[in-house]
């Protein structure tokens, strides 16, 4: 019996320490890109999905993590991560976090995309570089309707 209680307790571990809710660190030049399979080598634009189960899903760009939320159960993620634009690899939480499109900044895929922790310093640069800012929601529907006009 006491080896039995001594098992739960080995398992009941395990589970919790398996389903860590954390990011995981990107290798940049090794790691791939979970939605366009790229190599990941961009720190400024990475990105991240974190499961409630701790799963972790990496993209080389925030643009690549919001097209693999159309083909994902978004009531699964615990977190939404984007690499923070004035600190390199710095992963910052993007549903707080201030966006510039701005044709100025080139981003792995295209869409002129980078993230910000920072309001102020997204400020910044856009008046360096010109652009529109977004919250994460305002970018979001932005997305959406990008394609939805293209389709």
């Amino acid at each position: 019996m006491q080896t039995l209680k001594y098992l739960i307790i080995i398992a009941m571990l395990f589970l919790f320490f398996s389903c860590n809710v954390s990011p995981k660190p990107i290798d940049y030049g090794s790691d791939g890109c979970h939605f366009c399979k790229m190599t990941i080598v961009d720190n400024v634009h990475a990105a991240e999905i974190i499961t409630k189960k701790g799963k972790v899903y990496m993209f080389d760009a925030t643009e690549c993590m919001i097209n693999f939320m159309n083909e994902f159960d978004t009531s699964e993620i615990a977190l939404y991560l984007c690499n923070n634009y004035t600190v390199p690899e710095n992963l910052i939480d993007a549903t707080k976090a201030t966006f510039l499109i701005s044709e100025n900044i080139s981003s792995p895929m295209g869409a002129f995309l980078s993230a910000f922790e920072d309001r102020a310093d997204a400020e910044k640069i856009q008046v360096e570089k010109t652009g529109a800012l977004y919250t994460w929601d305002e970018l979001l529907i932005h997305f959406k309707n990008e394609f939805d006009v293209h389709n």
